[in-house]
């Protein structure tokens, strides 16, 4: 049975008919899993027949990926160009009305590249109270760095600034090949997963946008070798991750909360270590050489106000007034989501997938936060394509992704120019709920399949968790909730008759008075 016939069933023989578990060695085709992957494949002859010969030749997966994300990530170059040749240097609202802003141009002068200096040893060339020094992670700073010692010195300061984008797009690149290689090699059953991130608009359109994709490629690395059992490699690549972003530090939640469940607390603290000495390794060298330089990124973040993108920038202009305590009402609500699920880890009753959690912990980091750049996107796209690999569901979700994009810029355009050419503050607000709709959307998607593993695009043919390392096929050791309850109709249903009218009737004569039958969870558990 396909994944696409027992999406159109709901009968428990189709849960039966795939309980023994995938076949070996077998890879799984987009085209016999999901539908919209089955219609678009029309476009290149349809789904590939029993005689196609896949992963045999020279178009290995990896290749093709490869190969895909190039294309898409040109196409967004190309979308750039008005931008590249006027808009970012002419014209107060040409890169808004045109679509194509990039802070990478901007910050080569503005953060002292064009002038030699060295992020967080000299200060910015206009400092401010906030901020005197690049306010990036300290491996973002590096890649800045690199690329800013790769763009030629001489010539007017706008052919600077082009050679900058340029050269910073082309090491972006290497890291969205990167990134999608990972991916393939994450769930080694499912490579094909990771065209959504080849494929993905918002890709096309965000990458250049700013330096994001750097943490991205080093947090998919890291989960591909978790996938693989590396444990100490994945720590490593956290640490590096988070080096260069703040987000990939949360992917050590759902391992802690994973390993806890299944007692395998030595590969979350093997990963742990690795991530924090990879973590010191990178930083403690700038924290000697300056820490005020180091430390502008986590200062700069704290007393940073209500910005585009997010719900509280909504409710402060909606109130005329920014909110007191922002922080405080923020860390509340980011630590209930996180508390959240780690009871939905613990008391599922079934283990969730690792990317399934750190897609949900990810996801709520971004709805609570106090910013929301559109570049965000790219961090939840590799996610996305392993938590919740169904193309109607990611481009449900990339369209509102790709509206808010639009409506960012046409908004900036709108008040950055006195002929108001764009869309108003109202519009703009009902851009930013409609991401953030958008969002919540494809979590409960993902909470569903949680909850009914039967409905999880990985799970349906008998896998247990490809993504999840030594946690695939492990037993679990500590739960609660409702797992707990279930695991204990599991203990009587070692004991109870075949008939359920006969172990009522022992019930009753007082043989087994303490079994509650108010439910109906060991009847299932027998079925």
């Amino acid at each position: 049975m396909t994944s696409i016939a027992r999406d159109e069933s709901t009968e428990p023989e189709a849960a039966a008919a795939v309980a023994e578990g995938p076949l070996p060695n077998t890879v799984v085709v987009p085209a016999d899993e999901d539908p919209v992957a089955e219609a678009g494949s029309e476009f290149l002859g349809g789904p590939p027949g029993r005689r196609a010969l896949l992963g045999v030749s020279w178009w290995i997966p990896a290749r093709v990926l490869a190969l895909f994300t190039v294309i898409t990530y040109v196409l967004g170059m190309v979308q750039k160009v008005p931008c590249y040749t006027s808009g970012w240097f002419f014209g107060a609202t040409a890169q808004y009305t045109h679509a194509c802003y990039s802070d990478i141009p901007h910050l080569y002068s503005a953060r002292g590249f064009a002038d030699g200096l060295h992020p967080y040893l000299d200060m910015i060339p206009s400092p401010t109270a906030d901020m005197k020094f690049l306010e990036y992670p300290v491996l973002t700073g590096g890649f800045m760095q690199i690329a800013g010692w790769l763009t030629p010195t001489g010539g007017i300061i706008q052919d600077r600034e082009r050679w900058f984008w340029m050269v910073n797009a082309a090491m972006l690149l290497i890291c969205a090949v990167i990134t999608v290689i990972a991916l393939s090699r994450t769930h080694r059953r499912r490579p094909w997963d990771a065209l959504l991130f080849a494929l993905a608009p918002c890709l096309a359109l965000n990458a250049t946008i700013n330096w994001d994709l750097l943490a991205v490629a080093l947090t998919a690395v890291a989960m591909a070798y978790w996938s693989n059992s590396r444990t100490v490699w994945a720590g490593v690549f956290i640490g590096l991750a988070t080096a260069a972003k703040l987000y990939p530090l949360l992917l050590l939640g759902p391992l802690l909360v994973l390993c806890w469940r299944t007692g395998r607390w030595r590969a979350f603290w093997q990963a742990t270590g690795g991530a924090v000495g990879a973590w010191l390794l990178v930083n403690v060298p700038i924290m000697i050489a300056n820490f005020d330089g180091w430390a502008t990124f986590y200062t700069f973040s704290q007393t940073r106000k209500e910005d585009f993108g997010s719900f509280w920038m909504i409710l402060m202009q909606d109130r005329n007034e920014s909110l007191a305590g922002l922080n405080n009402w923020i860390a509340g609500v980011l630590i209930a989501c996180c508390l959240g699920i780690g009871w939905l880890a613990l008391s599922a009753p079934r283990r969730p997938r690792y990317a399934q959690l750190v897609f949900l912990i990810v996801a709520a980091f971004i709805v609570t936060n106090k910013v929301y750049s559109p570049q965000y996107v790219l961090w939840l796209i590799p996610l996305a394509a392993l938590a919740r690999p169904r193309w109607r569901d990611f481009l449900i979700w990339q369209a509102c992704e790709v509206l808010y994009f639009l409506g960012i810029w046409s908004y900036l355009a709108y008040t950055g120019d006195a002929k108001q050419h764009g869309i108003g503050q109202d519009w703009y607000h009902f851009a930013v709920i409609l991401h953030l709709l958008g969002t919540l959307y494809l979590c409960a998607m993902v909470i569903r399949d949680i909850l009914r593993p039967d409905r999880d695009p990985v799970r349906w043919d008998g896998s247990d968790d490809p993504s999840g390392g030594v946690l695939d096929l492990a037993p679990d050791r500590f739960v609660i909730g409702a797992a707990r309850r279930l695991r204990e109709a599991e203990s009587y249903a070692a004991y109870a008759p075949t008939n359920r009218d006969d172990w009522l009737a022992d019930a009753r004569s007082g043989e087994l008075d303490q079994v509650d039958w108010s439910t109906d969870e060991l009847g299932s558990e027998r079925s």
